[in-house]
């Protein structure tokens, strides 16, 4: 019983279609791709997958809350930053920095006249720390812009307005406090991670599945959300909210969640961005990026979190394709592209899947599981009529023996 009921819970928790779709992804990250591409375009591509992890996170807030948020840059770049910061200090040990007037501080401080690390940069000497300020600082600041906009029920477009202020914000202040974030320059020459060289090409490879891994990560974690009652509620409250809120729910409970596991995705994907590149820059937090993350999402599918990720490989690998041949006409081809998706294929890149192929697919599968189940109902049918031969014997014996009549009943004609 309690086998049946896992294997119900596995089954309503990921579907076969969800698990022929992960399972692909899969093969395509883990075999086809390390396998076919060289460490340069294969480092492109993790630096692709982790602008996937914003995209699954806009999955979440936009496709199923109805939460439109174009400030997601701002939680790719504190946590891109937060593991620049950790990577900065250990490349500004006093040995490689002696040529200095201050020894010990990050260059791009000492060519500022600042003499000594400011508060906030100390506690990143300590991974732990790091990978902690990952997590709670984007988390924190979610949750303040949550509970200030949907406590107020701020909503819709005056939300997406106000989060793209915001990503302007984070870069001005970037920009504007050259001494302590390195300006408009960013945080460059990072070299090594607890002595261990990530420029390498063995490092490269290890970043890549590492990302690959985080990536499946957050998207059963996504998968948990969009099956969970969570879930189901978030689709009623991007449908009809007020329906929500006078079935006694707390509306803006929700929202706030939602919206801080998508910071928290986009954080995780900055701090790889950043180990994977090896800089981090304000032009990767800003207003552009942050609507460049939202057209990712939209092309892979606002209600496919697989399809994120291929909306985030697809756009990007145009991206580079465009720029290293018509560098002029690339924003041109960028806005081309999301008119497109709005206007034809409004689901994305899932949506034209599951109207062309998913059908066919759907047949394929159901017709291999059928000759399986066949296969599998003859293989017991002949086991069944194989009987030991003792067995055949006593049955013989018993149908032999004549029946036992009471007295005084009718007879049966011979």
């Amino acid at each position: 019983m309690s086998s049946l009921l896992s294997s119900h819970a596995t089954a309503s928790f990921l579907p076969k279609k969800d698990l022929l779709s992960f399972l692909v992804l899969a093969v395509i990250l883990v075999i086809v791709l390390p396998l076919s591409l060289d460490i340069f375009r294969l480092n492109l591509v993790g630096k692709y997958l982790t602008y996937a992890f914003v995209a699954v996170g806009l999955v979440l807030c936009w496709g199923y809350g109805g939460i439109l948020s174009l400030g997601q840059g701002v939680f790719f770049g504190l946590g891109g930053y937060a593991m620049a910061m950790f990577l900065k200090l250990e490349a500004s040990d006093p040995e490689s920095t002696k040529i200095q007037s201050t020894p010990g501080i990050p260059d791009f401080m000492d060519w500022n006249q600042i003499t000594e690390l400011p508060f906030f940069w100390q506690p990143f000497h300590s991974f732990g720390f790091t990978l902690l300020a990952i997590i709670v600082v984007p988390t924190i600041l979610g949750y303040i812009i949550g509970v200030a906009m949907f406590k107020r029920r701020v909503g819709g477009v005056y939300f997406a307005i106000i989060t793209q202020a915001f990503a302007a914000i984070l870069t001005i202040l970037i920009i504007g406090q050259q001494g302590y974030t390195g300006g408009v320059n960013g945080m460059t020459d990072l070299r090594t991670l607890h002595g261990w060289d990530i420029r390498t090409d063995n490092a490269k490879y290890i970043f890549y599945f590492v990302c690959v891994f985080m990536l499946f990560v957050c998207l059963f974690i996504a998968q948990y959300i969009r099956k969970s009652k969570l879930g189901r509620l978030l689709v009623a409250m991007r449908d009809k909210e007020d329906r929500v809120r006078f079935s006694g729910y707390d509306v803006s409970n929700f929202k706030i969640f939602v919206f801080c596991v998508g910071a928290i995705f986009a954080a995780i994907g900055g701090a790889l961005f950043t180990l994977q590149v090896g800089f981090m820059s304000p032009t990767l937090v800003g207003i552009v990026p942050s609507i460049e993350m939202v057209i990712f999402c939209a092309v892979g599918g606002r209600l496919s979190i697989v399809g994120a990720v291929y909306g985030a490989l697809v756009v990007n690998f145009a991206k580079t394709s465009f720029s290293e041949s018509f560098p002029e006409l690339w924003l041109f081809a960028m806005g081309g592209l999301f008119i497109a998706v709005v206007m034809a294929f409004p689901n994305g890149l899932a949506g034209i899947y599951n109207t062309y192929a998913a059908p066919k697919v759907d047949a394929l599968l159901e017709k291999l599981f059928k000759k399986k189940t066949v296969a599998v109902v003859a293989a017991d049918t002949a086991s069944s009529e194989s009987a030991k031969p003792s067995d055949i014997k006593k049955t013989s014996t018993v149908a032999a023996e004549p029946r036992s009549i009471p007295q005084g009943a009718i007879h049966e004609p011979q």
